[in-house]
């Protein structure tokens, strides 16, 4: 009998872990109702040990940002964020219910007022096969902003080859929308810069003034909030510098100044900054342009067949 011991502990330790699944755990797409309008946000929600859930969570801005307890009994769900950038111990405070699939509730913002929202299951973005790349389509034709709009009032401007913004304002974005790309972009930012290039307008790859820093995922070729490069390869301000960028449904490569920084990784979700939260429709390439004083030039996409 002792023999099989070992073996029944396992049966049994398998058969209680898989019963710690609940069905809240995983990655949802979120959009809150704030004033009229729909501010894309993410939340993932997973177990850490025998009894607890925990998470986190992606607003409309910032990183993605932990969440110590998600509190869920009979189909209904709970947690706090402290507020990202403010002092003191104020709060945004969810509470939601989870109906199939789906997921409703509000979030109680600061200001004592209720926002409501909704989720759903993000998609896994598996591709069964490699893509067939198709034609290298140029998206900035050096002389003017043919093929982008801004987010707003327009402060960008093309001069000799360059894309310009400069000074803070509205992002630019590609009139043209994508599913799988490899992306060729080059860059220069002063110091202290600070930008981004968002991937279907909802991953953002970091554009900061960062040589000479630890490697972290809000970092110079980080996907904000989420991947850290393997290597800090940013070089001055004022140098040129660039991306090569492979995303194939959520697996993304970069390769920053040359170099391999993130190899085949997966994007859990959206960051802050995203354009909605529709993970499952293609989107635009988009420039960040409400920082500090931004160039690119060299902008070249190959869209998948």
């Amino acid at each position: 009998m002792k023999i099989y011991l070992p073996l029944l502990f396992f049966i049994f330790s398998a058969t209680a872990f898989a019963q710690l699944q609940t069905s809240l755990e995983g990655r949802w797409d979120l959009a809150i109702n704030k004033d009229g309008k729909q501010l894309p946000s993410w939340l993932e929600v997973r177990h850490s040990g025998r009894k607890t859930l925990i998470g986190r969570f992606v607003y409309a801005f910032g990183s993605a940002r932990p969440i110590s307890e998600v509190k869920f009994q009979n189909e209904k769900f709970s947690f706090s964020l402290p507020l990202q950038w403010e002092v003191g111990n104020r709060t945004m405070d969810f509470e939601g219910e989870l109906k199939g699939d789906s997921l409703k509730g509000a979030m109680i913002f600061v200001d004592g007022k209720s926002y409501p929202f909704k989720g759903w299951r993000s998609p896994s973005l598996i591709r069964e096969k490699q893509p067939e790349w198709g034609q290298p389509i140029t998206l900035f034709n050096g002389k003017n902003l043919s093929g982008w709009h801004a987010s707003g009032p327009n402060q960008w401007i093309a001069e000799n080859g360059i894309l310009k913004s400069p000074k803070p304002g509205a992002n630019l974005i590609t009139d043209q929308v994508f599913n799988d790309f490899k992306l060729h972009i080059e860059f220069k930012y002063a110091k202290n810069g600070n930008s981004g290039v968002y991937l279907r307008g909802r991953y953002e790859v970091q554009i900061t003034d960062s040589k000479g820093h630890t490697p972290w995922d809000d970092q110079f070729s980080g996907i904000y909030g989420f991947l850290e490069p393997n290597q800090m390869m940013a070089k001055d301000a004022g140098e040129w510098q660039s991306y090569d960028i492979t995303l194939i449904g959520r697996i993304v490569t970069v390769v920053a100044n040359g170099v391999t920084v993130i190899c085949n990784q997966v994007i859990p979700g959206i960051t802050g900054g995203a354009i909605n939260s529709l993970e499952h429709e293609p989107g635009p390439i988009l420039l960040q342009g409400d920082h500090e004083v931004i160039e690119f030039k060299n902008i070249v996409i190959t869209p998948a067949k």
